[in-house]
């Protein structure tokens, strides 16, 4: 397995303590008629405080399964998932935690804004708490048109925000687990969606995020940690390594000077409208090779990576490398 530093736009460091700890989990799934599937191996992972962790894998990868192992929900057949340096169940059960699960689930016959003072009641919200906390969700998630409305009169979308706002109902929450937040939402909220957890990020608040959306996790995570086959084959920073070799291929796109790329990178594809695909051993070879570019008078309109480095990571740790 490889072990990547955590470094980019983490707010977390190696010195923060440690909030989450998976300590070798192993959990056997056994059926009526005796067979047993393994859904997670020997997986070790420690989360400290402050940090976004994003957890990526293939469908059946083990996500899931280790989302309900971290809230209690699961007792692993091996190994201990602490909390805070409790068990996993403990800790929930005495300080709670903020989740968003997968499928959100939510009585249809209630309206919105009642489904919103139960849960803040089962939060465990003062009465004085839960009207201004349920006002301050509902704004925050645009669902003022909606509040009036039963669950199952919601769209799709509207539903997911629903689901996100119950997860968001204690402002004092250590820990947030959210699992495929974005899933239904469109275009504008996906946005909206990224500027609240930049605003929820907090150096004593942790937070989880599962997400089939690799561009979703290069955005907000610190770190992502990628699940194959119940394992963990690597975790990886979402930020560059300057010093790492990156062989990577970069679209640039060109204002003028398109005669001059040729001679500067060698191999450069054309693609059409001023557009190259070029490829380079390293950060310090692309910055270098654009200053040459600049310097000979060309104009660049911009440089975009063929794939993230979450993208690149993710694509050999599952086998998926072209």
């Amino acid at each position: 397995m490889d072990q990547l530093p955590a470094t980019g736009h983490s707010l977390s460091n190696s010195t923060a303590p440690v909030v989450i700890e998976f300590k070798n989990v192993g959990k056997t799934y056994k059926s009526l008629l005796g067979n047993s599937v393994k859904a997670v191996e020997e997986f070790s992972l420690v989360i400290r405080e402050g940090e976004i962790l994003g957890i990526a894998g293939p469908n059946g990868a083990g996500k899931s399964t280790l989302i309900s192992l971290m809230l209690g929900y699961l007792r692993p057949t091996a190994g201990d998932v602490e909390i805070g340096g409790m068990s996993a169940r403990t800790y929930v059960e005495r300080n709670g935690i903020g989740y968003l699960s997968e499928l959100v689930s939510i009585n249809p016959k209630w309206r919105a804004d009642s489904a919103l003072v139960r849960y803040a009641t089962l939060a465990g919200l003062s009465d004085a708490e839960i009207p201004r906390r349920v006002e301050y969700v509902i704004d925050l998630l645009g669902l003022g048109e909606h509040r009036d409305k039963k669950v199952k009169a919601l769209s799709k979308g509207n539903l997911q925000r629903l689901g996100l706002a119950q997860a968001l109902l204690r402002d004092d929450e250590r820990i947030l687990v959210l699992d495929e937040p974005t899933h239904g939402l469109d275009p504008v909220w996906t946005q909206r969606f990224r500027d609240i957890v930049g605003d929820l990020r907090r150096s004593d608040r942790t937070m989880l995020i599962a997400s089939h959306n690799l561009d979703e996790l290069q955005r907000l995570a610190d770190r992502v940690a990628i699940i194959d086959r119940g394992r963990l084959q690597r975790v990886v920073s979402t930020g560059y390594e300057a010093a790492a070799p990156t062989t990577t291929r970069f679209r640039l796109t060109l204002a003028s000077g398109f005669e001059l790329v040729p001679a500067v990178f060698p191999g450069a594809e054309e693609v059409g409208r001023g557009e190259y695909d070029v490829t380079v051993q390293s950060i310090q070879d692309l910055n270098a090779s654009l200053a040459n570019l600049i310097a000979r008078g060309a104009l660049i309109a911009s440089v975009v990576p063929e794939r993230s480095v979450l993208e690149q990571q993710f694509r050999e740790a599952v086998g998926e490398s072209q």
